[in-house]
């Protein structure tokens, strides 16, 4: 505990259709190198600072990786003796954040002296909280399922001292069952002071004002049955974004499971209908690429789309839940017993 007290002080502290376009790059390959193996589940990854890459998972277990010392810390988080299970993180230029799922919601943030600090608990039947992020080193915010008439929508602005349960009147109304897919901590993102939630239901809710105000945006994901829905969303600039998802136990099936918008998120097309990848749990664009390069993760492997989603190439059968890029030829994914490191290959 005292290597990732002191580590964790010292990082955190100092750190409508169009037609098929040609890219300005074309990757045809990747290239996975683990980093890090253990029998654990490894939903939620975070790149801090420097680059170096941050985790939390099951069994109570987080922890660092320093890319130039190729060294890991990790440690174990416990509440009453009892490993808890984390599926969402986030950072600031000071803290980072886990959230654990399941009742009692539990959320962490670097202390004072490095360690761990319980900054908010919810109790309660039904909750469970998906994914986290901030739009700035003030202002944050959590989604979970739907509680009552109302997804589970917390919110910081104080850089996550103390944080508030949104009231279901500031928030649109959710369908029976409606919640988020806690996959990959990807089905929120914000841009400026904009956030977008994509849910179960296939909606989209949509803040610019960070989380004052919302409104929900219907979209022609596949939805359905309560295996299906969103499950992640990523835009490139506040015009330009991507969304995946479809049904987790039929991944095979392709049809209304990817979608894109080019008008903020205030509309959506359907993409690469019918062809592959099906299911996929998380998508990212590729940095410095004009939002034409993405690529997506899930069980049945890697997917990149060279063209803004138009035509996809299958390239690894490896399984992960998550990925992100740390530039535009690298990244790190993280999935059942892995985090690894993947350079993309022209």
């Amino acid at each position: 505990m005292r290597l990732i007290t002191s580590l964790l002080l010292f990082v955190l502290i100092s750190s409508c259709k169009q037609d098929v376009q040609k890219p300005s790059k074309t990757y045809k390959s990747v290239e996975i190198q683990d980093i890090y193996n253990d029998s654990l589940s490894i939903r939620a990854i975070e790149l801090m600072g420097d680059g170096t890459l941050a985790f939390a998972a099951n069994k109570g277990t987080y922890g660092l990786y320093f890319p130039k010392k190729e060294q890991w810390a990790t440690s174990k988080q416990l509440y009453d003796s009892i490993p808890l299970h984390f599926r969402a993180v986030a950072h600031t230029s000071n803290d980072f954040f886990m959230l654990s799922i399941e009742n009692p919601a539990l959320l962490y943030k670097t202390g004072d002296d490095g360690s761990m600090k319980l900054v908010y608990k919810e109790e309660g039947e039904g909750v469970f909280y998906d994914a986290m992020t901030f739009w700035n080193d003030t202002d944050g915010i959590a989604v979970g399922d739907k509680i009552g008439n109302c997804l589970s929508v917390i919110i910081t602005r104080d850089g996550g001292e103390t944080w508030t349960k949104l009231a279901c009147d500031v928030l649109p109304k959710a369908v029976e069952g409606e919640g988020a897919f806690a996959a990959s901590n990807t089905n929120i993102k914000v841009l400026g002071d904009n956030a977008w939630i994509v849910t179960t239901s296939g909606t989209i809710y949509y803040t610019e004002d960070k989380g004052d105000s919302w409104i929900s945006i219907d979209t022609p994901m596949i939805n359905t049955v309560a295996n299906q829905g969103i499950f992640s969303i990523d835009f490139y600039d506040d015009q330009h974004g991507f969304a995946v998802g479809g049904d987790y136990t039929k991944p095979t099936v392709n049809i209304n499971n990817k979608m894109r918008t080019a008008d903020g998120g205030k509309t959506w097309e359907l993409v690469a209908d019918g062809e592959l990848p099906g299911h996929k749990s998380c998508v990212q664009y590729m940095p410095n690429s004009d939002a034409k390069t993405l690529v997506a993760v899930s069980n049945s492997g890697i997917d990149l789309s060279n063209n803004s989603g138009d035509l996809w190439t299958h390239i690894s059968d490896v399984p992960f839940y998550t990925i992100r890029f740390l530039n535009d030829s690298t990244a790190y994914a993280a999935g059942k017993g892995r985090i690894s490191k993947l350079i993309f290959k022209k």
